[in-house]
């Protein structure tokens, strides 16, 4: 089982041209992904050629490559100043999930997208994120495909090099996953901690969640509360920035402590008095998960 994505996704990849969007379609169909199509403006009718003589139809526009091939999900791979752009034509044609991976989008430009998105009833993953990988499904993103392996733990996270991290970790540790979801770290995101614990919640493969926030926000607070409130399967965190001294901006656009709340401090005082044990370094995860499963 899995979350959002699985083996029958059908992918388009917005930008497959593109120096980052060419190199990553090669590892997502690598890895086993559905890739059915690409979109660069002008470049309809050609194709990519992709590994082991794999031919992608090329296609000017999203609802040329949907009526085409069927697809219910895209990755985007373009420049800043046309991401949202981007996300608007694939949730008009009618695309369910919408993985931007690009960093830099104007956060103006993502409200409008993201309301254009949920009107149409589309899921938004991003911006600025790895994406998201099913174990043995699909690999939509920029997540490397040898780290991970089959289990019960599901990982949703902020920053995508800790997501490697972890996973790295749990898969030398024998705990394997179910999938993988980095949700990026702007200030407007499509999809967030709650919905992805919802989503976990729910699949009976996954028996544990690991958490990664960073400072900045409160969306790992209200996570933490939603774990105590709603869920049964046991969740265990990390929050990364313990260090950053108010008003500096760690990385991430969304990662700066703008009051008390966003601080790694008030974070993992929350975590912890909501039931959520919380590593005080990444390699304390594998730990605490294996301490979760037992009970």
């Amino acid at each position: 089982m899995a979350i959002f994505t699985d083996k029958n996704t059908k992918l388009i990849v917005q930008g497959i041209t593109g120096r980052d969007g060419s190199f990553h379609t090669r590892e997502m169909i690598a890895y086993g992904t559905q890739v059915v199509g690409g979109v660069t403006p002008g470049k309809g009718g050609q194709t990519f050629e992709g590994p082991s003589g794999k031919n992608v139809p090329i296609f000017n526009a999203m609802d040329e490559a949907v009526a085409a091939t069927g697809a219910n999900a895209s990755v985007i791979f373009v420049p800043p100043a046309f991401a949202a752009g981007a996300i608007v034509e694939a949730a008009d044609a009618g695309i369910a999930l919408i993985v931007a991976i690009t960093e830099g989008v104007p956060v103006l430009d993502m409200a409008r997208a993201h309301a254009f998105a949920r009107d149409r009833g589309s899921r938004v993953l991003g911006p600025n994120c790895p994406g998201l990988l099913t174990v043995g499904g699909a690999k939509i993103g920029i997540l490397p495909g040898r780290i991970v392996s089959p289990g019960p733990v599901g990982v949703v996270s902020r920053s995508g090099t800790l997501t490697y991290e972890a996973v790295h970790q749990l898969t030398h540790a024998g705990l394997g996953q179910t999938t993988c979801v980095g949700i990026g770290g702007d200030p407007l995101i499509g999809t967030n901690f709650i919905d992805c614990l919802a989503a976990f919640e729910k699949d009976p493969a996954t028996r544990a969640v690991v958490m990664i926030g960073e400072i900045g926000g409160t969306d790992e607070q209200a996570a933490a509360k939603f774990a105590k409130d709603k869920m049964s399967k046991p969740v265990v965190g990390f929050i990364a920035g313990q260090t950053a001294p108010p008003g500096r901006r760690m990385g991430h656009a969304g990662a700066i402590i703008s009051g008390a709340e966003g601080t790694a401090a008030e974070k993992i005082k929350t975590l912890e008095a909501c039931g959520v044990p919380v590593a005080k370094r990444p390699a304390d995860i594998v730990g605490l998960v294996m301490e979760a499963l037992k009970k």
